[in-house]
């Protein structure tokens, strides 16, 4: 409980309430913020220039970041993507090519990831948010996967939360274990913290 709210309760069905909406949002609609979102995060890549970009496979109609994931890779950048390996342990990245074989994934959702290589460690991750907050906080799919990769890489890897701005709440009553993205990207901006 926070201020009297059951942040558990609260957080389910702020899920739930949002993957209806983008769920119901116009595929048109979504087909331009994506637009906006890819011409606003390509922008922040290339001046970011990372040396091993993370990302993620989109799923229940995120942003799709393949896009700008392709321009990265036009330019010589290298990406990765991350797998599941336990359900309480950190996310594993593998690097990532078009073209390579890929698996689904048992542990989570069925989402794609390199079906071969070794770890590596991104220094810049986009991370998908399905809600956030002003201050950085995100709501995600509630498996807590991202924030304990978070707090597992020293140094932690610059963080791009990105999204559509329909995800947008007054907070998400922020945790201990929650960790704030460095960055937000919607189709209306971006949000830089701290």
């Amino acid at each position: 409980m926070t201020d009297g709210i059951d942040v558990a309760a609260f957080r389910r069905a702020e899920r739930q309430r949002l993957l209806a909406a983008r769920d119901a949002t116009d595929a048109d609609a979504r087909a331009g913020w994506s637009d906006a979102i890819t011409r606003l995060l390509a922008e922040r890549i290339e001046a970011l220039a990372p040396r091993m970009l993370g990302f993620y496979w989109p799923h229940r109609g995120e942003y799709d970041p393949v896009p700008v994931i392709s321009r990265v890779i036009e330019r010589g950048g290298q990406v990765a993507l991350p797998l599941v390996v336990a359900k309480t342990q950190p996310l594993e990245y593998r690097a990532w090519r078009p073209g390579m074989e890929m698996t689904p994934s048992r542990r989570s959702f069925g989402i794609l990831y390199p079906a071969q290589g070794p770890a590596v460690t991104p220094d810049a991750m986009l991370i998908p948010l399905l809600g956030f907050d002003g201050y950085g906080y995100r709501l995600g799919y509630g498996g807590g996967y991202f924030d304990r990769t978070l707090a597992a890489f020293a140094p932690r890897p610059m963080t791009i939360g990105v999204g559509f701005e329909l995800g947008r709440l007054a907070t998400i009553h922020p945790q201990p274990h929650d960790i704030p993205m460095d960055m937000i990207v919607t189709e209306q901006g971006v949000q830089r913290m701290g």
